[in-house]
């Protein structure tokens, strides 16, 4: 679809997501030889709307799984309709009888309702899950499997038949193979070590906080509202408070979230109270919030400047 970086680059954009050359790159190649796009790295840095970007550029349409702890293949895969097969089956009792009337014993009537196995077996008891929807999808999709490290290592395990020959083993049907390869991204918080061997299926991408100047230009582009001196000062409040060792550090998305609040205030400027009222939109735990605030009163705040800027900047 895209026959360079440039356009590639550009079309995440327009999708307001600021692509690195790197990710255009990775991105770009993924696309190219049909190869998962296993992506890496903190939370909050934008693998997932990495994924959605790809789905608006790409103009494919986007099939989610998200994981979590005790995700297996049926809920991931595909759910089969029991209450719909003994419905179908109860509706079609007369034709069954009419069916085996005329056979003369077991073996004949075993044959001949072996016969409509289809009837009985087929697509229409399938409740399709996110895996099985990407792959009988009469579209090409992009398949995003979220925050992989959640699941167990029999679920990534399963998922090797899938990323390598994009078709699973399903008992009642047998093998089915994807209409349209889909597009799959992967991500991963990193909370655990990945297999080798769903490594080896995937092109590998990590994505980590943004540089300074990066995550301006995500601010500017995701709240025109705020002007440029509030912007800069609110990316140079977090990534000062990066530097903290904190439980969780603030997330881009969690940056984007703080400047639309500044805006909603009307602040002119980062002071001191306004940081303070507002810090529980950067800082999801209360010793994180208790830390910032504790730097704040020993004077700390300077440690939320960057690149040498005088304090007055701040008042």
């Amino acid at each position: 679809m895209f026959d360079d970086l440039q356009q590639v680059g550009d079309a995440l954009r327009s999708q307001q997501y600021i692509a690195t050359d790197e990710i255009s790159t990775v991105v770009f190649l993924a696309d190219k030889l049909g190869k998962p796009l296993l992506v890496e790295g903190p939370a909050g840095v934008g693998k997932t709307e990495l994924a959605k970007a790809w789905s608006g550029a790409s103009g494919k349409p986007l099939i989610r799984l998200q994981c979590y702890e005790g995700l297996d293949e049926n809920k991931a895969l595909y759910e089969w309709e029991y209450a719909k097969q003994m419905l179908y089956t109860q509706l079609l009792r007369d034709k069954l009888s009419d069916l085996l009337a005329a056979a003369d014993t077991l073996r004949a009537a075993a044959d001949r309702l072996g016969e409509e196995d289809d009837v009985f077996f087929s697509e229409r008891f399938l409740l399709a899950r996110p895996l099985l929807a990407a792959l009988l999808s009469d579209e090409p999709v992009v398949l995003l499997i979220d925050e992989i490290d959640r699941a167990d290592a029999e679920f990534e395990a399963f998922l090797l038949e899938i990323l390598s020959d994009f078709q699973v083993s399903i008992p009642e049907l047998g093998t089915v193979s994807a209409v349209h390869h889909p597009s799959v991204v992967l991500t991963s918080n990193n909370t655990r070590e990945l297999s080798e061997a769903l490594k080896r299926r995937c092109l590998y991408l990590f994505v980590d906080y943004p540089s300074h100047e990066a995550e301006l230009n995500i601010v500017k582009m995701r709240v025109p509202d705020l002007n440029d001196k509030l912007a800069r000062q609110t990316v140079d409040v977090v990534q000062g408070m990066r530097r903290m060792d904190l439980k969780k550090n603030p997330s881009v998305s969690e940056t984007i979230d703080w400047a639309k609040a500044l805006v909603m205030l009307n602040a002119d400027s980062i002071d001191q109270n306004t940081l303070e009222t507002t810090l529980t939109v950067l800082l999801k735990h209360e010793s994180d919030v208790q830390k910032a605030r504790r730097q704040l009163r020993r004077g700390g705040d300077d440690r939320y400047e960057s690149r040498g800027r005088p304090r007055s900047e701040w008042n």
